[in-house]
């Protein structure tokens, strides 16, 4: 049990306040469900908190998303350091400046002040994803910004309630600055009555506590977690652990992917994450300012700590070293709307090296999260004619130290995040789902094989004036396994025109492409990395993923080397030819170092000539190409094989010797 012997107040006291508070932030998104206007955020894109008065994180919620949670503090204490001096009870405070702290435009958060009496104890704060904040584009995620004044309106600290009165002109002048400005006002109204709920609480446990003990309280949570997270990295061995992950590309450079560099030093009970030599910040949107790049490194250091309540004392032993001006600390006004691009390279890596330090709980690459959206107008409900389409899909998740990855499962980037109800998009927009189902072979072969990820394909209905965006990566770095472990498949959408018929490769990245009606698009999520070789995988439990669609009998053979006869598929009925299993997988692993070796553009040949397909590519031969054109991409090939030959080529090479 973790040493509570610095508490001043007695264990049950503190332990019943240290729960209120965590239930308090919890109620605010149950009020957040029940009463917003977006879709999104009814979908959980949305998070809240508790806050001391001087800022600092008391509490989160149970379901909040990894990524808001660890820049709220930043922007609580920016909006005190605004307003300090000048609040009153019943003032909500709006921002969402990512230069600040926070995230990226479209995370607006509304801070309350908590007053007893006239003593400032604390504040609440509730952050929702505002579906469209302004911005050259439908959804205000435009890849091709450079600059922060084509995303979204900036929101710098401003009062959006005065001493408990509206300050309707701010709120208006806010949302009629974007497309949805009915659902904006009524989010703003459901997110300010969220914070009030935390105000409620922490205002009842003054009258039953006082107000000294529950100001301790909220000191000594923090306290708390701090000792017990101290204590358990005083119990690791110190060093340094490093690695490296990619952006696909600079969308105004030629191809090469655009590497995040990550060194972690443990030193007795501290950790210090150090960014020196990532790349300087990119022409598009994908950089990260430094909160955001914070809450990488916490969410992706608290999944190896699962059990402990996260606040500013998770914080303390933690610092970041990020140079000004890189990828991970971008500057004003550089945009970074698509800040969670880097945002999930980081997470990854940070999986990788606490994967060495704690290898039982070690685990493979998760897929990558992505963003479609698509605006004009519905010409079904002339009451309503802007729509604004707006979703996102699960993938598969990594494989881990003794089990497969988790499938369909939602991104690391925010777990809370619901997985969106076909229904429900169809009622709010003119789309229709045609497919939506797990992806055969989308998991990354391994011992222990990732999760699967999906493939939805929609169709536009009745709409004009419609442009799409689509914002993803992984398509050149494409998701990894360790161990051993294979890749995944590359992320991109494919948009078949109603005109023509014809099939159109647009990629994983792009902005304000005219979309009609009765066009089609479908993209795959891909699946998670596979953990150790795949030729160590029990046949049996191959066999099971043939059954079940997982693994189609092709790759079955090519990825695991278990070859797998149908008898009759309507009745599920197939077996395992465990002498030619045994004879493919020892011609695999004599050829397979030298099959990652291959000449990159005899494989970039091998692929136009339609011998072998994009898996093939990557899980063979560890060679990115352009994959509509199939052009080898030199560069991206290159780095990709560095990373292949360390996280797996090594493990066989050491197997073979």
């Amino acid at each position: 049990m973790d040493d509570l012997s610095k508490q001043s107040l007695d264990p049950v006291t503190f332990e019943v306040l240290k729960n209120s508070f965590i239930t308090s932030v919890d109620q605010m998104a149950e009020r957040m469900l029940r009463t917003c206007y977006s879709f999104v955020i009814y979908n959980r894109d949305f998070s809240n908190g508790l806050h001391d008065a001087e800022g600092n994180s008391v509490a989160q919620g149970n379901q909040d998303i990894a990524v808001h949670v660890g820049t709220l503090h930043y922007t609580c204490k920016d909006v005190l350091r605004y307003f300090e001096g000048e609040m009153l009870p019943g003032d909500v405070y709006a921002i969402n400046d990512p230069y600040a702290g926070g995230t990226h435009f479209s995370d607006v958060r509304l801070v309350r002040p908590i007053f007893d009496d006239d003593a400032l104890i604390g504040f609440s704060q509730s952050n929702g994803h505002w579906s469209d904040l302004g911005g050259t584009v439908p959804g205000s995620f435009d890849v091709m910004s450079r600059q922060m004044f084509g995303e979204a309106v900036r929101i710098t600290p401003v009062r959006l309630f005065h001493g408990g009165r509206f300050c309707r002109d701010v709120a208006d002048l806010i949302a009629n600055n974007t497309r949805d400005p009915g659902s904006i006002i009524g989010d703003i109204h459901s997110q300010a009555q969220a914070t009030q709920v935390a105000e409620r609480d922490v205002l009842r446990l003054v009258r039953k506590y006082g107000r000294d003990q529950v100001t301790q309280g909220m000191a000594e949570v923090q306290d708390y977690v701090e000792r017990a997270m101290r204590q358990r990295i005083a119990a690791l061995p110190d060093g340094t652990w490093e690695t490296v992950d990619y952006i696909d590309r600079d969308l105004s450079q030629g191809e090469g992917m655009i590497p995040i560099r990550i060194k972690m030093t443990i030193k007795g009970d501290e950790i210090l994450f150090d960014f020196e030599g990532s790349h300087p910040t990119i022409a598009s949107m994908y950089n990260s300012a430094p909160g955001a790049t914070f809450s990488a490194v916490v969410a992706g250091t608290k999944t190896f700590f699962p059990d402990l309540p996260l606040n500013s004392g998770f914080y303390r032993a933690i610092s970041v070293k990020a140079p000004p001006g890189s990828i991970v600390a971008a500057e004003w006004p550089t945009a970074v709307t698509g800040f969670l691009m880097p945002f999930e390279k980081i997470m990854n890596a940070i999986f990788e090296m606490w994967s060495q330090i704690m290898p039982e709980r070690a685990i493979a690459c998760a897929f990558n999260l992505e963003y479609l959206l698509c605006g004009g107008r519905d010409l079904r409900k002339p009451e309503k004619p802007i729509f604004m389409f707006y979703e996102w899909l699960p993938g598969g998740w990594g494989g881990r130290n003794g089990k497969d990855g988790s499938d369909v499962t939602t991104a690391c980037f925010g777990t809370g995040l619901m997985s969106q109800p076909n229904e429900g998009n169809e009622r709010v927009n003119p789309t229709r789902t045609l497919r939506f189902d797990i992806l055969q072979d989308s998991a990354g072969p391994g011992k222990w094989r990732g999760g699967a990820g999906v493939q939805k394909t929609s169709e536009l209905l009745a709409s004009e004036g419609s442009v799409m965006s689509y914002i993803c990566d992984r398509e050149r770095a494409v998701v990894w396994g360790v161990e051993g472990g294979l890749p995944s498949m590359p992320h991109g959408l494919t948009l078949t025109k109603k005109e023509t018929g014809e099939d159109v490769w647009l990629g994983s990245v792009f902005s304000d492409y005219a979309v009609h009606s009765g066009d089609v698009f479908a993209r795959p999520t891909a699946g998670g990395g596979g953990f150790g070789d795949p030729l160590e995988r029990d046949p049996a439990k191959v066999l099971l993923d043939v059954v079940d669609d997982y693994v189609s009998i092709r790759r079955a053979a090519l990825d695991y080397g278990v070859v797998i006869r149908e008898i009759d598929a309507d009745l599920c009925e197939y077996e395992i030819d465990a002498e030619a299993t045994e004879t493919l997988r020892a011609e695999i692993r004599g050829k397979r170092l030298g099959w990652a070796r291959t000449d990159p553009a005899e494989v970039a040949a091998r692929y136009q000539a339609g011998e072998i397909d994009a898996m093939d590519a990557l899980r063979r031969y560890a060679t990115i190409l352009d994959w509509n054109t199939g052009e080898l991409l030199p560069k991206s090939t290159a780095q990709f094989r560095e990373s292949f030959e360390k996280r797996t080529v090594a493990h066989w090479a050491e197997v073979a010797a």
